[in-house]
């Protein structure tokens, strides 16, 4: 090769594996919509308001703010400690068909008392649409 020519890929195929291809397209080519529910426009918009965006982030500051006063006044252990049980209790699921109640999550937190609007209004009970037991799990695991 001449100097300042550079070596040209090729448009062979490289042996990789096998590569599966995902997609939520149906048996005929149109997206599944009782499997996979419609598309929301609110993904798309922007903010509606210049303090959505803080009100959105409120508890997630609020938790860091906890979080570095405890560490000020107890020492590095104790937000360590209250990660490690947040972490366990938000991992306590029922099947992907069930609504979970996060009861542990709540208590930990200190939520359980707070009424807040996603109490009811986001209330998984009230869901209009109720998925097959068996293709929810197998999305869950992985095997679909």
């Amino acid at each position: 090769m001449a100097a300042g020519m550079s070596e040209v890929s090729t448009i062979l195929p490289k042996a990789g594996g096998p590569v599966e291809v995902v997609s939520d397209e149906g048996l005929y080519g149109v997206p599944d919509k009782m499997k996979n529910g419609f598309s929301g426009a609110r993904q798309r918009l922007t903010a509606a308001h210049p303090l959505e965006y803080s009100e959105i982030n409120f508890t997630k500051n609020q938790e860091r703010l906890d979080m570095k006063m405890l560490r000020n006044t107890q020492g590095l252990h104790a937000p360590l400690k209250l990660q490690m049980e947040r972490a366990v209790t938000s991992k306590i699921r029922r099947l992907p068909c069930l609504p979970s109640s996060m009861v542990a999550l709540d208590t930990v937190l200190g939520t359980d008392d707070v009424i807040g609007f996603e109490d009811y209004l986001g209330d998984p009970l009230d869901q209009e649409v109720m998925g097959d037991a068996h293709s929810l799990m197998e999305r869950k695991l992985g095997i679909h």
